[in-house]
């Protein structure tokens, strides 16, 4: 079955932050603000869906326009 959520590839937190252009921080940020969950883990290390991450940086990029500007 192609597309299932199965497929889709798991990233370190390392990975992911280089493919979305923050760094690793953030990523962890977002997971213990509740904006981006864990696809899963290996060894010690936990494993997101770039998906997933995509998705928690445009929300963060959302909430950063909606800033009232000061005078």
């Amino acid at each position: 079955m192609t597309g299932d959520i199965l497929d889709d590839p798991l990233f370190t937190a390392e990975e992911a932050a280089e493919e979305v252009g923050v760094k690793v921080a953030t990523i962890y940020v977002w997971v213990h603000r509740g904006h981006l969950t864990p696809a899963g883990t290996r060894g010690k290390h936990k494993l997101f869906r770039l998906g997933d991450v995509f998705a928690a940086e445009s929300t963060r990029d959302r909430k950063r326009r909606k800033r009232p500007v000061a005078c």
